[in-house]
């Protein structure tokens, strides 16, 4: 009878698992673990709404072993300490895991397979996150992309026709003392705000499975214009069960397309659009993989000569608690503190409001993300706030400053999204929702803030500091 220890991380799943899967066609046993140990994410531990969904999402992964008869194992502490008593303790030969793309991470894991391999222990990792690994698409110099669409074209032709692994019908689990109980880990906040998260989401790989039929049903074959209206459920909402491995991308493009197939052909979805934007989640793992300093630094050098203006801590207050006087950009942060997501456009304008209206560093935002947001991923992150600030690759120009009036009355043309998140403003009709300044009546009224910069002189001020950058 041979062990192998199946090291559960951003994985939490059974299906499309093939270090599981692995373990279970080479052993007699396996037992799963789950390590709790978020030092070693070195300066990006998970924030609030990470680790709420962390919490419920091995509660699922538990349930989800014990209708198979099979415990996961959970531990605190230094991973490679913890292998080590579990290797004695089982008398397992073998440890299987998914790699993880962060710098901290590829260096913890480095050194634990090290060690593992020098002592005569089976230590293996594979890919389950990506559709293909950071370092399999270079272009023809030999060199990580920089722009996404040449990316995204090379690895187009990678993709192929992705075959998922059912969940291993031969997994047969093992018991050991000494775990630690999940609510032992203290992932749920202290105070009630949480509340929302749970009316928002279902963590755990059921609940990614629904979420991708309803897209697959109701909203793939419209996927290209909703995915900008705020109000529609036009997008996936898969991000946060991507980012903690419930579901992989291999799944959801082998879903897509064998809907695809099932067609009518004059009634064929295209579903080239949706994963294109899965593409930028690989572009952005590429990025940090090549460039691992870009969480912190400016991916292009030219902006660290940038004029960012002063830290003003009551400006970066009124911009997390949505209170900015600018109605879509206090929609935006009152659906993230409310539910830990946002809408990708939305994100961009509140973003770019704080970069470049405000001036304020796009770490500060960055930051605020990573702890509010429930599909906090430090690529994705990275990217999309120097995207935004104009500082990272294939970034939006700099002289790109998303107005969030006007980005309202095309996307949100009737206040749908403006109405659920801004109730104070619920009655205005449409023009006094989008410019509620423009009433002073209406602001004394609702108790809605005034807008604490002017959208048209703050923007001139940015362009200046950018020209100002750039040499004139």
């Amino acid at each position: 009878m041979t062990t192998a220890i199946v090291w559960f991380r951003r994985d939490l799943r059974l299906a499309d698992h093939p270090a599981l899967s692995a373990a279970c066609a080479a052993h007699d046993l396996v037992l799963p673990l789950y390590i709790h140990a978020p030092e070693e994410e070195g300066d990006w531990r998970p924030g609030g709404a990470s680790q709420w969904w962390l919490h419920h999402s091995l509660a699922a992964l538990q349930a989800q072993l014990a209708e198979r008869g099979v415990s996961l194992h959970i531990r605190q502490g230094d991973s490679l300490a913890v292998l080590r008593q579990l290797l004695a303790q089982t008398g397992a030969t073998a440890v299987y895991w998914h790699r993880l793309y962060e710098p901290a991470a590829i260096a913890r894991d480095r050194d634990i397979k090290a060690a593992l391999r020098e002592h005569g222990v089976q230590a293996q990792s594979f890919n389950a996150a990506l559709w293909c690994e950071p370092w399999q698409i270079e272009t023809k110099q030999q060199a990580p992309y920089r722009v996404f669409t040449p990316f995204w074209r090379s690895l187009r032709t990678e993709l192929g026709n992705p075959q998922p692994l059912p969940v291993p019908s031969s997994l047969r689990g093992m018991e050991v003392a000494g775990g630690t109980p999940l609510e032992a880990l203290g992932l749920l906040p202290r105070i009630p705000w949480d509340r929302g998260l749970g009316e928002a989401w279902r963590p755990g790989e059921q609940g990614a499975q629904e979420l991708l039929e309803i897209f697959a049903d109701d909203a793939i074959a419209d996927y290209a214009q909703a995915r900008d209206l705020p109000s529609r459920h036009g997008t996936s909402r898969l991000s946060p069960h991507l980012h903690f491995g419930e579901i992989s991308p291999r799944q959801i493009h082998r879903q897509l397309a064998d809907r695809v197939a099932a067609t009518d052909a004059r009634r064929r979805p295209d579903i080239e659009p949706y994963l294109r934007e899965l593409g930028w989640r690989e572009f952005a793992h590429h990025l940090l993989y090549h460039f691992p300093d870009t969480p912190t630094a400016n991916f292009n050098p030219r902006f660290d000569g940038f004029h960012w203006a002063a830290q003003d801590d009551a400006w970066l207050e009124r911009w997390q608690r949505g209170r900015t006087g600018i109605p879509l950009v206090d929609a935006g942060m009152r659906e993230l503190w409310h539910t830990g997501w946002m809408h990708n456009r939305v994100r961009m304008i509140v973003a770019s409001f704080l970069c470049k209206n405000l001036r304020q560093h796009w770490r500060h935002g960055a930051r605020w993300f990573w702890d509010t947001l429930v599909d906090a991923d430090l690529a994705n992150n990275t990217l999309g706030w120097q995207w935004v600030a104009g500082s990272g690759a294939d970034a939006a120009p700099y002289f790109r400053v998303f107005n969030p009036v006007t980005q309202a009355q095309k996307f949100d043309p009737q206040g749908q999204y403006l109405r659920r998140w801004l109730p104070e403003l619920a009655t205005a009709p449409p023009p006094l929702l989008h410019e509620p300044w423009k009433d002073a009546a209406l602001l004394k009224r609702s108790g809605y803030p005034a807008p604490m910069v002017d959208l048209g002189a703050t923007r001139v001020a940015a362009l200046d500091a950018y020209r100002s950058m750039r040499g004139g």
